[in-house]
């Protein structure tokens, strides 16, 4: 299956490895394992976060739903992993609403930390 993420609305909610604008790119993450010990590896540190649910998975893509706490906002983030170039895709976005003050990039740069030395 040929999976593409979808592009980041005109909205400032949302972040992208694949937009090529410098309000919504952001960085992917590298891996070194395989690809599946590496998807698991995410999931694994994903899991430990609360208010998360794994919406749909397969061999090279994970959908998850991260829900705020006080209003129940969710937000979708999906990853595609590039097995070629040991690349982990992302996009994380609001699922309603305009802006995010930065919530989405907050979430992505403090999972990218979190799975550092894990991948």
């Amino acid at each position: 299956m040929n999976r593409r993420l979808p592009p980041c609305p005109n909205k400032p909610n949302c972040v992208s490895t694949t937009a090529g604008d410098e309000r919504h790119a952001i960085a992917p993450f590298r891996y070194r394992k395989s690809r599946a010990e590496a998807k698991e590896a995410l999931k694994a540190v994903i899991a430990a976060l609360p208010r998360t649910t794994l919406v749909e998975e397969d061999d090279a893509y994970l959908h998850v739903e991260f829900t705020s706490l006080l209003l129940r906002f969710v937000d979708d983030v999906e990853f595609l992993f590039d097995e070629e170039s040991k690349t982990i895709h992302f996009r994380s976005a609001s699922r309603v609403g305009y802006g995010d003050l930065g919530v989405n990039r907050r979430r992505m740069e403090e999972l990218r930390s979190l799975v550092d030395g894990k991948l």
